[in-house]
């Protein structure tokens, strides 16, 4: 039986840092890469050193999960870690999105997510990994990130579900919430429509929030916020009103755009 490693959005960003990651960490017989990006997951694919299987497909397509689903059905493989990070965000008002921005979001960050670890959940083995990557902005309503922050707050609610259901087959369920990736494609296309959107102190590196996180579902703790922004939002936002809470972020929005 084989053992396999599943990573939505491996084509770049986090996913591709997962890739190098857990290559050497768990050393899989298998890496399962998936994204619409075929090119890109060859490149991801040529760092690593355990075999890769190329799956370039739309995850918001449900005939393409269906083959997904079948492929790991036909197959004698046990899934030992599964990292969801597969996304996308737009900077900008509520108003401002165009409808296929806002479906896209809640389809890609939500619905897909919650598919994807449906259909691997029975071939998870005992002691597997699953991460999930939210964000620092589900913690509270975000003013001009509305739509990407509650995608990432359902990710959150859904996470934490999901670990408490596993942890009796002995499965590590952690959600990452990292706060402004700077080395990623993620903020240059999500600021496409709010170019000016720029304050950002204290960005992460992905090295960074991948080796915590790593770290954190080794530990199995239900959530992980590498860096000093993300763990203080994570304890205020349990004791400020979100309306406090919005008001300073967006403070913080003006001053960015100046």
């Amino acid at each position: 039986m084989k053992r396999i490693v599943i990573i939505t959005g491996a084509s770049s960003g986090l996913g591709r840092e997962y890739a190098s990651a857990l290559d050497r960490r768990l050393a899989p017989d298998e890496f399962w890469l998936i994204a619409r990006r075929k090119e890109k997951l060859e490149e991801t694919a040529s760092r690593l050193s355990s075999h890769c299987e190329i799956l370039p497909m739309d995850i918001t397509v449900r005939s393409e999960l269906d083959l997904l689903e079948n492929r790991l059905q036909q197959e004698d493989v046990q899934i030992i870690a599964l990292i969801s990070a597969a996304g996308m965000g737009r900077i900008g008002g509520i108003a401002s999105h165009s409808r296929s921005d806002t479906v896209n979001m809640i389809d890609l960050n939500c619905r897909a997510l919650a598919e994807v670890t449906n259909i691997c959940i029975p071939f998870l083995c005992e002691g597997a990994w699953v991460l999930q990557i939210a964000s620092v902005a589900g913690f509270q309503p975000m003013p001009y990130l509305g739509i990407y922050a509650a995608t990432k707050a359902f990710v959150q609610s859904y996470s934490k579900a999901l670990h408490y259901e596993l942890k009796d087959r002995g499965i590590h369920v952690t959600c990452v919430c990292p706060y402004w990736i700077k080395d990623t494609e993620f903020i240059g296309i999500a600021s496409e429509e709010s170019p000016d959107y720029s304050f950002m102190p204290l960005a992460l590196k992905r090295s960074d929030v991948v080796e915590k996180s790593l770290n954190d579902v080794r530990m199995n703790r239900l959530l992980s916020t590498p860096g000093i922004i993300s763990s203080c939002e994570r304890y205020l936002s349990r004791i400020v009103p979100d309306v406090l809470t919005m008001k300073v972020l967006d403070t913080f929005r003006k001053m960015g755009t100046k």
